[in-house]
């Protein structure tokens, strides 16, 4: 008899030490893992633009690794032409802005009088091209331009403008939409860029793929074209000297939820 409540006291032990070695364990475990899951930081992650980075606009990001060389080159060599022309140009760049605008084709090709005329208006090219956009006469009557005399519109910055805004109008739509075959179309002609794809035997061929084809004065206005664009999107740094074509052009920020704090109850739990 005693033998037998001796067992029964026995297993009565066995399975209090079990029951609570459970309850203990799940305290334990499941317990102290969900609150440190909760004391956890929280951190979000967002993409920003690095603000030491050399940024590109944005019908020309894709130029970045074939020019960021001739860019700072250029900016070097050419500063303080480019520095005389932007103070030059305050006065002309909105008026073009609005214009190119309105007729719906990209900003950067305001940088073309730069380029054609330093925005002289009684400039005269060697061919015959007058004025800011430098428009031979038979191209300009074309887009509506009167020439010849003094009443010659191509020295009308606005009206010439205008002109020049439905001309790559036709070319951006004859191109599909390529910036720059469109600028080299402008410096030495549609059929010479045309003739250029057919050498390249490359389908939708764009500018890299025809460059070598092409004229070495046209290949030097669409890279001046360029390197004007990015610096005119960088000005703040070229002024400062702080043009860094190294540094990423995103960045990823961390921020982390500074409510949480160390001396919480769980921390010290645990």
């Amino acid at each position: 008899m005693k033998t037998i409540q001796s067992k029964i006291l026995l297993s009565l032990i066995i399975i209090f030490f079990i029951i609570g070695f459970s309850v203990s364990a799940k305290s334990l475990i499941e317990y102290p893992v969900s609150v440190a899951a909760e004391s956890e930081p929280a951190i979000s992650v967002t993409t920003e633009t690095n603000p030491l980075a050399v940024v590109y606009p944005v019908n020309l990001q894709e130029c970045r690794l074939e020019t960021k060389d001739y860019v700072k080159s250029f900016s070097k060599k050419k500063r303080d032409y480019i520095i005389y022309m932007f103070q030059k140009g305050k006065i002309f760049f909105p008026k073009a802005i609005d214009i190119l605008d309105e007729y719906a084709v990209p900003m950067e090709l305001q940088m073309i009088p730069v380029l054609e005329s330093q925005f002289n208006a009684n400039a005269v090219s060697p061919a015959g091209a007058v004025g800011y956009w430098q428009f031979m006469s038979e191209l300009a009557g074309e887009y509506g331009l009167h020439t010849g005399g003094k009443n010659d519109e191509r020295k009308n910055f606005t009206k010439s403008t205008i002109a020049a805004a439905k001309f790559f109008r036709d070319q951006l739509d004859y191109f599909n939409d390529d910036l720059l075959l469109s600028v080299a179309a402008y410096n030495c002609g549609p059929g010479r860029v045309q003739s250029s794809i057919r050498k390249s035997r490359k389908e939708n061929a764009n500018f890299w793929d025809i460059k070598k084809y092409l004229p070495f004065e046209t290949r030097k206005f669409v890279m001046d074209f360029i390197a004007f664009n990015v610096i005119a999107a960088n000005y703040d740094k070229f002024l400062n000297k702080k043009m860094d074509f190294a540094e990423p052009v995103l960045v990823q920020i961390a921020d982390t939820d500074s409510t949480i704090r160390n001396d919480s109850l769980t921390v010290k739990a645990l």
